[in-house]
């Protein structure tokens, strides 16, 4: 009975140690805090660094960039979770836009439009007032104000292939004797893909420009181990596991991010389509951006204060990592 009561107050403990839970809200107005405190980072592929080194070339030396539309790049695998709904991001268009905006094209807005189609249908009914001093009392429409674009960026993801291959091994150690210590111990790896279907069409003509078909494999892998043993009257049961999948997200990300590299390259035709390389001999005294998160559009009087390696930094603006928030928030910055 003591042992037992022992074991409750142990569990008890640990259960104390976690966090409290209650119906009723604190102070602060929550029933519980959450835990983590990871701050933002960047969220680049290994290709993100090409794709800045494309965009700092073509800035470097001057080369034209043609206008970027990107539409629909859709999941075309059809494979769903029975709980955790599709297994393939319905994202992949953002994506698209991310890595163009690393690699410094010229983007114009085509996959949601809901907003200026709106603001335009107010406008012409004169249901928008003028934006700064003006003859009319109302917005004015302009021919042409809206860019075109050169060339739009549309595909799909194509195929989502589960256990491509898999391996385990499972060993179990001990001999006959019911009280000696038994071990055990396993291992399982297994192997899954993705691929896409991307292609680049020329707006006015409709041409097909480029077409890019990646596939990229992803690996997947669990280990165990554990013992069991009697002593001194008492039961031990220990195991310890570790599982790690490459994510599946980041897979497509870094196949769309691929494609859009070798499509720059021949869109600013980079030599050898070393991006990094042409950039070395071409640019290398000049002072370029190495932001990995895209690159931002300026203010009309050229003032940029969050862009390039600033937005990278994982201690910009978080209370507790950037010392000058903590000061403001302290009272001691003016």
């Amino acid at each position: 009975m003591i042992t037992r009561f022992k074991l409750l107050l142990a569990a008890v403990g640990a259960l104390a140690a976690t966090g409290c839970v209650t119906p009723y809200a604190g102070a602060n107005g929550l029933y519980a805090s959450p835990i983590g405190d990871a701050p933002v980072t960047a969220n680049p592929t290994p290709y993100s660094t090409a794709l800045v080194c494309m965009a700092n070339y073509a800035r470097a030396t001057n080369k034209p960039t043609p206008r970027i539309a990107v539409g629909r790049v859709l999941d075309y695998t059809g494979k769903e979770d029975l709980e955790g709904g599709r297994k393939v991001t319905q994202g992949a268009s953002l994506m698209a836009i991310s890595a163009f905006a690393k690699a410094g094209a010229h983007l114009v807005e085509r996959f949601d439009t809901s907003v200026s189609e709106l603001e335009l249908k107010y406008a012409n009914n004169r249901l928008i007032g003028a934006d700064g001093p003006a003859d009319s009392e109302f917005r004015q429409i302009m021919a042409g104000e809206i860019p075109g674009s050169d060339f739009y960026f549309v595909g799909g993801i194509t195929e989502l292939n589960s256990n491509i291959r898999s391996i385990g091994v499972d060993a179990f150690i001990g001999d006959i004797d019911a009280t000696d210590m038994k071990g055990r111990a396993g291992f399982k790896l297994f192997v899954i893909n993705v691929g896409v279907d991307l292609r680049l069409v020329n707006t006015k003509t409709l041409v097909v420009e480029d077409v890019i078909s990646y596939q990229k494999q992803i690996v997947g892998r669990e280990i165990s181990a554990g013992i069991f043993d009697f002593a001194n009257g008492n039961i031990f049961d220990v195991g310890v596991g570790e599982r790690a999948m490459e994510p599946i997200q980041l897979a497509v990300r870094s196949t769309i991010e691929r494609a859009v590299l070798e499509m720059t390259a021949n869109l600013y035709g980079v030599p050898n389509a070393d991006p990094c390389g042409a950039l070395a001999n071409e640019a290398a005294s000049m002072n370029l951006p190495e932001s990995v998160t895209g690159f931002a559009v300026a203010q009309h009087d050229g003032t940029l204060v969050s862009d390039g390696d600033t937005r990278a930094d994982p201690n910009r603006f978080h209370v507790n990592r950037d010392a000058d928030v903590k000061a403001a928030l302290r009272g001691r910055k003016s």
